[in-house]
């Protein structure tokens, strides 16, 4: 399994039981970088977040195209998968939809899951850390707490977290520990289509696969890469 048993106490205690969880990627994203790729980036970030269904769409072909042969996505996704999408930083109003969700659903439409299964919930809003300032935003005890899960049964075992945008990874670590939690015989991994590389000054290429550790370390989520 990626993931160990997790609880309410330990979590928000600061000591999660849960350690890592597997993650993928796709594209990097740029906040900061002024070179034509990390213009790019921004720009299908942008997108993202406007819940462009032709873009989305369109980036879940890529994403089926770089599942296969050689590349660090090979086997990641397939329709043997539950996909499991992130909630926003809210609930929604009834009837929305999330951007998580809408990726999910492209990518079940290419062949790279299952079905997506929407048992996990906001049950509280959260800062968005996008526009939160360094040292406020949302923990992974944080996340953890605002999200609830549908208790109807799992129809698969082999799990896939789907987010638009990976950070630091605390909402996904969190995800994963109340997911498995629920259910501490699923399998759970996750997928992002972007991974931001905040640190990074320039970005040369929009397309850089890679599949990665979110992992628990002196009190928060570290990503690597």
């Amino acid at each position: 399994m990626t993931i160990s048993r997790v609880n309410d106490a330990s979590i928000t205690g600061g000591c999660p039981e849960l350690r890592d969880v597997i993650f993928a990627s796709c594209y990097v994203y740029s906040p900061c970088g002024s070179g034509v790729a990390s213009e790019r980036s921004r720009l299908l970030c942008a997108l993202l977040k406007a819940a462009d269904s032709r873009i989305i769409f369109k980036y879940a072909v890529r994403v089926r195209q770089q599942v296969v042969g050689t590349s660090p996505l090979a086997g990641f996704l397939g329709p043997d998968m539950l996909l499991v999408p992130i909630p926003g930083s809210a609930p929604l109003p009834e009837g929305d939809v999330s951007v998580a969700d809408r990726l999910a659903t492209a990518l079940v439409h290419e062949g790279l899951g299952g079905t997506v299964w929407r048992g996990l919930h906001r049950i509280r809003a959260v800062r968005k850390s996008a526009t939160a300032a360094p040292g406020t935003r949302p923990t992974v005890g944080t996340h953890f707490q605002s999200f609830a899960i549908d208790r109807t049964a799992l129809i698969c075992h082999r799990v896939v977290l789907v987010d638009d945008v990976v950070t630091k990874g605390r909402t996904l670590l969190a995800a994963a520990a109340r997911v498995q939690q629920a259910f501490p015989n699923a399998q759970i991994r996750a997928f992002a289509l972007l991974r931001t590389m905040g640190f990074v000054q320039e970005v040369s290429r929009l397309l850089q696969p890679c599949v990665g550790e979110i992992r628990w370390r002196a009190g928060d989520a570290h990503r690597n890469p």
